[in-house]
């Protein structure tokens, strides 16, 4: 797979002020390459809703766009918690987040569900104590 563009995005634990940098970025970057439509609309939830689990609920980590000519893959790594219970966390309504994060209107418990809603391709890899990698991909028509 040839790999036509790609991005890292670093993101910083509870770095509410930049939450969304990132995912606005990734929108940008997709419309300038000519992606449109429906996959630019679902990219963009999905970024939108990764990059504020990794500011929620992570130690830090990073985002990465990869565009290829018959795909986007969005692949966030973070150091973390872990999930314990990913059928749980899969689940909407379930939420793990803090009270600063509730109090700013976040941690409704809907990003796991929104991002497997809106990707073609949904991955997740957790382990306790050490992380979670998230990859979606997006097939480009």
């Amino acid at each position: 797979m040839e790999e036509l563009f790609s991005t890292n995005y670093p993101i910083k634990q509870a770095d509410y002020v930049s939450a969304g940098k990132a995912s606005a970025d990734i929108k940008r970057r997709l419309k300038q390459l000519g992606v449109g439509g429906d996959v630019l609309r679902r990219v963009a939830v999905a970024s939108y809703e990764v990059e504020l689990n990794l500011v929620i609920h992570s130690l830090g980590g990073e985002l990465r766009l990869a565009v290829y000519p018959e795909a986007v893959e969005l692949v966030s790594t973070d150091v973390g918690p872990g999930i314990p219970d990913l059928a749980m966390a899969m689940r909407e309504g379930y939420s793990t987040a803090n009270e600063e994060a509730r109090s700013l209107g976040f941690g409704a418990g809907m990003g796991l569900p929104n991002m497997k809603r809106n990707a073609d391709e949904f991955d997740i890899q957790s382990t306790v104590g050490v992380g979670t990698t998230i990859t979606m991909r997006f097939t480009l028509a």
